[in-house]
């Protein structure tokens, strides 16, 4: 079925499609992951920053459409990929503006405007990469002439193959460990969807796996036929405001918020554009959705009774309470029990669950900023894939002055707490003091080999233990306790004279003991500690400082 323009109706139809197809698709983009150990994300991260962009929409307007879906994808964009996708899509939209259907030009003019925001967001962007991809593709197809918007994708996807088995040629990392781009990949299998739906296959959606709640087992003898009430429920909504309801432009959402309060606690309300995001503990969910009905309609709904959740470790961003407004907050992000614990007596605020195969969204951050309640936040992300997230979330809170330090690493985050000191008041100061703490450490990892593969000089194969520095493998060996004293042997501990060992869940205290002692024998001079982190993917951690 070839189409000449499209609507909204139809674009949201391409969106689905792309969900559809990228779901099928989502573990083998994971899989194309440049570093042999089990911390690909960026096929789930891509999907679930798509998935906030569905929505059940009635306007044929092309414009509005759009604009709602981008928007919902900046508040669930995740991981690099997904920040560059949804800000990809956000151009989409700028250049979709006021208008009721788009033909083919129209569309690559979008498409153009796509690709120039998602630049946009990254500082330094790197080629042979979803960037790369996607401009090659639009710049491509803008050039040719096309009687329908099939076409004008036919070229792109054209051009898009063609530049992603290009990739490995234009960034070495992906040359030496034999993969293309991930998150081209992942771009690929959108947009070979979106073609789908618009030629009406939906073949995908009778197969689709929804992989935001496949892993969340909910086991309902929690709560039987004898049960009582206890905990309410978790009620989450994202609400439109409506025109014909309320005053959109001048709308306070403490409106809502007081009125949450007098039915329910854990109190979440913020506002983005039109769409007020609301979360809340209560007993009498209908209330609350009866009373924020009034000022709009609901693009989602969740209701979810919190017997079944209860003591199954939900995130911490349901359960805080939020604080009485103060001048400074630490939000971290990281994983595992102990390391949460660690942070959070070393004077983290608030911790954002997630890091290495399990990147927090837009919208968790957002979440995180409104419960430490501070005039200066503090944001450390500790993962290179979840800074953009955090500058994205950044960007669209406005409540208070949001600064993202750009920490890569648990030691990083380590190295920063050790030394933070608000006393002065003065931002500036204590954000130049956090960036100078993280210039002198060191973080190095064990974990488990994936995949048999030659790397940095080692013949690598599945289910050995490897250590490494950044990128970069040091050691390998199928005793982990070996890998890990090879790896300490191996890294510089010159001028440093803190060593802590951070075990995770695979590990035993015996055996990140018997490491301590070997790290103490080699270097004296050096205070050796052993935190039990619980993480997961990470057998141990080793951060000097």
């Amino acid at each position: 079925m070839e189409s000449e323009r499209i609507d909204g109706s139809l674009f949201i139809k391409m969106i689905r499609g792309g969900i559809d197809n990228l779901s099928l698709h989502a573990d083998e983009v994971n899989d194309l992951n440049v570093f042999p150990i089990p911390d690909g994300d960026t096929g789930s991260n891509m999907l679930l920053t798509l998935q906030g962009g569905e929505t059940d929409c009635e306007n044929k307007e092309i414009g509005k459409v759009s604009r709602k879906t981008a928007n919902g994808m900046l508040l669930s964009a995740r991981g690099n990929s997904g920040v560059i996708l949804s800000q990809f899509y956000d151009g989409i939209a700028d250049g979709l503006a006021d208008k009721d259907y788009a033909d083919a030009e129209e569309i690559a003019d979008a498409f153009l405007c796509g690709v120039n925001s998602a630049y946009s967001a990254v500082a330094e962007p790197t080629e042979g990469t979803i960037l790369t991809v996607m401009r090659e593709a639009s710049n491509y197809a803008k050039e040719k002439r096309h009687e329908n918007v099939n076409d004008y994708l036919s070229d792109f996807l054209f051009k898009a193959k063609e530049t992603l088995e290009a990739t490995p040629d234009m960034l070495a990392v992906l040359k030496k460990t034999g993969v293309v781009d991930s998150g081209g990949a992942g771009l690929i299998y959108i947009i070979e969807g979106a073609v789908n739906a618009l030629n009406g296959d939906t073949s995908a959606s009778n197969t689709k796996q929804n992989n935001e709640f496949q892993s969340n087992k909910i086991n309902f003898d929690r709560f039987d036929e004898n049960s009582e009430l206890t905990f309410g429920y978790c009620t989450e909504v994202l609400l439109r405001l409506q025109n014909a309801k309320t005053d959109v432009e001048n709308f306070d959402p403490d409106i809502i918020k007081r009125y949450l309060a007098s039915v329910g606690d854990s109190i979440v309300c913020f506002r983005t554009g039109s769409i007020v995001k609301i979360h809340v503990h209560t007993k009498t969910p209908y209330k609350v959705l009866e009373f924020c009905q009034k000022y709009g309609e609901y693009l989602t709904v969740k209701i979810e009774n919190m017997s079944l959740q209860h003591n199954s470790l939900p995130s911490e961003s349901k359960l805080a309470e939020k604080t009485e407004r103060k001048k400074f907050a630490v939000v971290a992000v990281t994983s595992g029990e102990g390391i949460k614990q660690t942070f959070r007596e070393m004077g983290a605020d608030y911790i954002v669950e997630g890091g290495q195969s399990m990147n927090p969204s837009a919208d968790e951050f957002i979440e995180a900023f409104k419960q430490v309640n501070a005039d200066v936040i503090f944001v450390l992300p500790n993962n290179g894939n979840v800074i953009l997230a955090a500058k994205q979330a950044a960007k669209m809170y406005s409540d208070s002055d949001v600064r993202v330090i750009e920490s890569r690493s648990v030691g990083d985050c380590y190295a920063v707490l050790t030394m933070l000191d608000t006393d002065s008041g003065n931002a500036d100061e204590i954000e130049s003091e956090m960036r100078e703490a993280m210039k002198g450490v060191t973080t190095a990892y064990v974990s488990k080999c994936i995949r048999n593969t030659e790397m940095d000089g080692f013949m690598l194969h599945d289910g050995q233990y490897i250590g490494f520095e950044g990128k970069e493998i040091v050691s390998a060996d199928n005793d982990r306790r070996d890998t890990a004293c090879m790896l300490a042997d191996r890294l510089d501990f010159n001028g440093h004279e803190i060593c802590i060992i951070v075990r995770g869940e695979d590990s035993n205290e015996n055996e990140a003991e018997e490491i301590a002692d070997h790290i103490r024998k080699s270097h004296c001079d050096c205070e050796v500690f052993v935190i039990n982190g619980g993480q997961e993917i990470y057998s141990y951690i080793i951060i000097i400082e």
